[in-house]
């Protein structure tokens, strides 16, 4: 279906974000799409050329993949405007270049996409304005709120897209098609049959030069309070009536208000550690702390994990647990479901029984279920099998995703408000008891699975 006529401004356009994802993001949509009538225009406080622009354009629309022919009517009138994104009137010239209601998309660090939000709250935005904003929405939950009631001054809720590239449409739909659209799976999700559910995001990489960012957020921030409690969210919610944006987005806010931290001593539900010198695929990395640009005495975490509970009729007693960590031994980006034993066993099976586990991959997606059959030769003795599939990839990366979503007007795959407050609210009491000391910063080495007495 066509999108609407709409112009697209992108604040910070010449930078890494904007060039590394979000206009190779842009080149696919305009791919797939070529009746998307867009005017886009650039704007940052660096001097580019008209030629240089549209050259860096046609670079980035390349890197997604996109043809010329698919992306040159784009290309030729689009414009780059030098300005800053905090003046109220540089933000007014560049609004008056608009052709049609603009949606906003602020790649800027986030103190600056929150210094131009109050600049723009000193003008008069044209009617149908949108805002795109990336993560983190504040650095705590008082400055999520306070982040919350200034946007919602400037555009009503419907507009504002929060944007998390790591719940792509895709990934969400094949995670609710498996669960409400098979029986066998969505009459045992429930406290009855599940033992506990493990969310996995480890990664090989180490820093890799992010330390301006990551040193002030550690693995806690970054990874589990804006991406994990999301894909949490979607695990457990309830099944919503149907897959509009305020059903979809109201089914996981009701979810997070149920989530909360696993009863018992901080230490204990809620671990951290950070990685030393080490060997990753033969490549030698130091020491978080002797990395360039990191800070010792901030103790940040490179790896995090945490159990949550989340306190309604289906899941009471189940823990939830949430991981998330750099330069370990190997990559994992996964739900593991571990359904109950059975409550008795025939007398005269034999053999070693596993957990049945059903295994949903977030990249790329699949889904894996381990079951016991019979084996091979006796009939009496158990084995674990692997029942295995794809799941569907989506015509679009992450960022194109978002970008349809943003040019349509439909936030089903955007942060809702008060999900983002209820995001932070879970994770403010980690946070208290890491600042106070109460939790100690454990170590690994680089390559390995994680500090060796964790298990």
């Amino acid at each position: 279906m066509p999108l609407h006529r709409k112009t697209l401004v992108i604040f910070g356009a010449g930078g890494d974000l904007s060039t590394r994802l979000l206009l190779p993001g842009l080149g696919q949509l305009l791919a797939a799409d070529r009746d998307i009538d867009l005017e886009l225009i650039g704007a940052s406080n660096a001097t580019i050329t008209p030629d240089a622009w549209q050259e860096l354009l046609r670079t980035a629309f390349a890197k997604g993949g996109a043809a010329p022919d698919a992306t040159e009517a784009v290309v030729s009138r689009s414009r780059y405007v030098v300005a800053d994104a905090t003046d109220a009137e540089d933000l007014r010239r560049v609004l008056d270049e608009c052709e049609t209601a603009p949606a906003l998309y602020f790649a800027l660090p986030p103190a600056v996409t929150e210094a131009s939000c109050r600049a723009l709250d000193t003008i008069e935005l044209p009617e149908g304005t949108s805002l795109a904003l990336e993560k983190p929405f504040g650095t705590d939950l008082a400055g999520a709120i306070a982040l919350n009631r200034l946007v919602s001054r400037l555009v009503p809720e419907s507009r504002i897209h929060r944007v998390d590239h790591f719940l792509g449409k895709s990934t969400v739909l094949n995670l609710l098609g498996l669960r409400f659209a098979n029986r066998i799976f969505e009459q045992n999700w429930n406290a009855d049959n599940v033992e506990k559910i493990e969310i996995h995001y480890d990664e090989k990489l180490g820093l890799e030069s992010r330390a301006g960012y990551y040193d002030k957020a550690g693995a806690l921030v970054d990874m589990i309070q804006s991406h994990l409690l999301l894909v949490l969210a979607l695990a457990t919610m309830e099944p919503p009536s149907t897959l509009d944006s305020d059903d979809l987005r109201g089914a996981m806010a009701q979810a997070l208000r149920a989530t909360h931290l696993w009863p018992g001593e901080p230490h204990l539900v809620a671990r951290r550690a950070r990685y030393t010198a080490g060997t990753i695929d033969g490549r030698d990395l130091p020491s978080y702390a002797d990395e360039k640009g990191v800070d010792p005495a901030l103790e940040t975490e490179t790896l995090a994990e945490i159990t949550l509970a989340v306190d309604n009729w289906r899941w009471a007693g189940v823990p939830i647990v949430l991981r998330s960590g750099k330069a370990l031994d190997d990559t994992r980006k996964d739900i593991v479901v571990t359904f109950k034993p059975v409550p008795h066993l025939p007398v005269g099976l034999t053999g070693p029984t596993a957990p049945t586990k059903l295994h949903i991959a977030l990249g790329p997606n699949g889904v894996k279920l381990d079951i016991n059959v019979n084996g091979e030769g006796d009939p009496f003795t158990l084995e674990t099998v692997s029942l295995e599939t794809e799941l569907g990839a989506g015509q679009l990366d992450a960022y194109g995703e978002v970008l349809a979503g943003i040019l349509t007007s439909d936030p089903s795959i955007s942060v809702r408000g008060d999900v983002a407050e209820e995001c932070w609210r879970i994770i403010s009491p980690i946070l208290e008891a890491w600042k106070e000391g109460g939790v100690p910063l454990d170590e690994y080495p680089a390559g390995s699975a994680g500090p060796s007495h964790w298990g």
